[in-house]
């Protein structure tokens, strides 16, 4: 595994941690916040199943698939966050 392809490996198993936190809180939440984190379970999913796929085909490990995984990555971690602080509220 190449240093991005490790960097985003890492990113996903820090997004994992988040979620895991979220859904220990989940049983708390209101009924809009457990719409919204099913959506966000959807991105979760399509993220993971994304990234599987680049690791097993060796010819998708362009920087465009890595960047758009990071993308992906990147916007779930800012999702994870806001959901985080709402839980907290």
């Amino acid at each position: 595994m190449n240093f991005e392809t490790q960097q985003l490996h890492e990113t996903i198993e820090d997004l994992k941690r988040h979620r895991d936190e979220i859904n220990v809180q989940m049983h708390l939440a209101r009924a809009e916040m457990r719409d919204e984190w099913d959506g966000l379970e959807k991105k979760w999913d399509s993220l993971q199943s994304k990234f599987s796929a680049f690791k097993k085909d060796a010819s998708q490990s362009s920087k465009e698939v890595r960047a758009a995984l990071s993308l992906l990555a990147g916007e779930l971690g800012q999702a994870y966050k806001r959901f985080k602080t709402r839980l907290k509220s």
